[in-house]
């Protein structure tokens, strides 16, 4: 592995922590802090408001060396974290999870062009998952270290290790990745030139139907597993290492495949194959074997255009590079968001805790069919617009 990809996923592996974490340690830090659990998520709302917020940010950084912009965003994760580690009270928690989401979107934007750069010619989006592949090992590994830290020690613990990974990522990032330069400033406006032309939209369309297709069921797999596939608390952990497993092996399969295939054409069937299994679960979900099973190809495809669909915004972005590398980490939040929502309604409604599975496959689908556009009219052999060759 090139040992600046590996210091690039440093990073990722941290924010996968420092995002997924508070799921798991919830119910912990309100009892520490005298709140409600629904108090308490709102720390994983600011999370996603600091994501929303640092991704357009770095416009005002476009003239900044891409290594030296990614050693400080290094430097936030782990400021981020400290606060997090050391504040006292709800609302400075809340602060720091702000902080720590800041540097999120910008990470992956600016680590997508990196990652690129670094690469082999014909490898760069293989090199993507490489950088994202961080995120899935902290599903599979960190999170649940990270839970049975908090739960046996202090969830503050938690906090200080990952704000000493964001030390570490920020010195293997100094001395391991080269230097690629910086990006041509095309000037304020310029950033925003590429939103005028229509393949960053199917991208940002996709993302954003097969986000809440496919997370408006996991939003709530928690409860499907214990609920209605009949597994116990303890059991919990070693599921989460399942998803995680899934989401890892997504991910680097679809990185892989992207470079002998166009990248639009793997995100559409990563995607799509996500609808039968939506399908399967609703019915099958009693039966334990199945549900684990299939929870772990539904996270292989959660995960499994991201690479793809990361690596080719930056090739539709000319001009705008780490705008619309940052953009796509937005529509994946807002995805979350409104997918948590949209689950949430359907249960409140009294249809159960798998019918969020089924409300998500039109989405799915319609992610699918944006895709699918994308591809047929930009990258398929004879397209007629072609401005990206993926």
């Amino acid at each position: 592995m090139n040992k600046g990809l590996f210091a690039l996923a440093l990073g990722t592996f941290a924010l996968g922590i420092t995002e997924f974490l508070m799921m798991g340690i919830l119910s912990n830090i309100a009892s520490s802090m005298s709140v409600s659990v629904t108090d308490a998520g709102h720390f994983i709302s600011a999370y996603a408001g600091g994501v929303c917020f640092g991704a357009p940010a770095l416009l005002f950084a476009r003239k900044l060396p891409l290594k030296r912009l990614m050693m400080i965003l290094a430097s936030v994760i782990a400021v981020g974290n400290l606060c997090a580690a050391l504040s006292p009270s709800y609302w400075t928690f809340f602060a720091s999870r702000f902080l720590s989401g800041l540097p999120h979107g910008a990470y992956f934007g600016v680590g997508a062009i990196v990652a690129r750069k670094l690469a082999a010619p014909g490898k760069e989006v293989s090199a993507v998952s490489l950088m994202i592949a961080g995120m899935t090992v902290a599903t599979l590994v960190g999170v649940p270290c990270g839970t049975f830290i908090a739960n046996n020690f202090h969830w503050r613990a938690a906090f200080f290790i990952v704000a000493f990974l964001g030390i570490c990522t920020l010195v293997a990032i100094r001395l391991l990745v080269r230097d690629v330069g910086k990006l041509p400033d095309m000037g304020f406006k310029g950033q925003f030139k590429f939103l005028t032309t229509l393949p960053p939209w199917l991208i940002f369309g996709g993302v954003i139907c097969g986000q809440i297709g496919i997370y408006c069921w996991y939003s709530y797999i928690d409860p499907v597993l214990l609920h209605v596939s009949g597994f116990a608390q303890s059991s919990m952990p070693w599921l989460m290492v399942a998803a995680g497993f899934g989401m890892f092996a997504g991910n680097l399969a679809a990185g892989r495949f992207s470079d002998h295939f166009k990248p639009s054409a793997v995100a559409a069937w990563v995607m799509g194959a996500a609808v039968p299994v939506l399908i399967l679960f609703y019915f099958f979900a009693p039966d334990k074997a199945a549900a684990v099973a299939l929870m772990m190809l539904g996270t292989a495809s959660l995960f499994g255009s991201g690479s793809p669909l990361q690596s080719s915004i930056v090739g539709y972005s000319k001009g705008g590079e780490m705008l619309g590398a940052a953009c796509i980490q937005v529509a994946y939040n807002a995805g979350n968001a409104i997918a948590a929502y949209l689950g949430g309604l359907v249960i409140n409604s009294g249809h159960g805790y798998t019918a969020p599975s089924l409300i998500g496959v039109p989405i799915v689908i319609a992610g699918v069919i944006l895709l699918i556009i994308l591809y047929r009219r930009n990258e398929r052999p004879g397209a007629l617009h072609r401005p990206y060759g993926g």
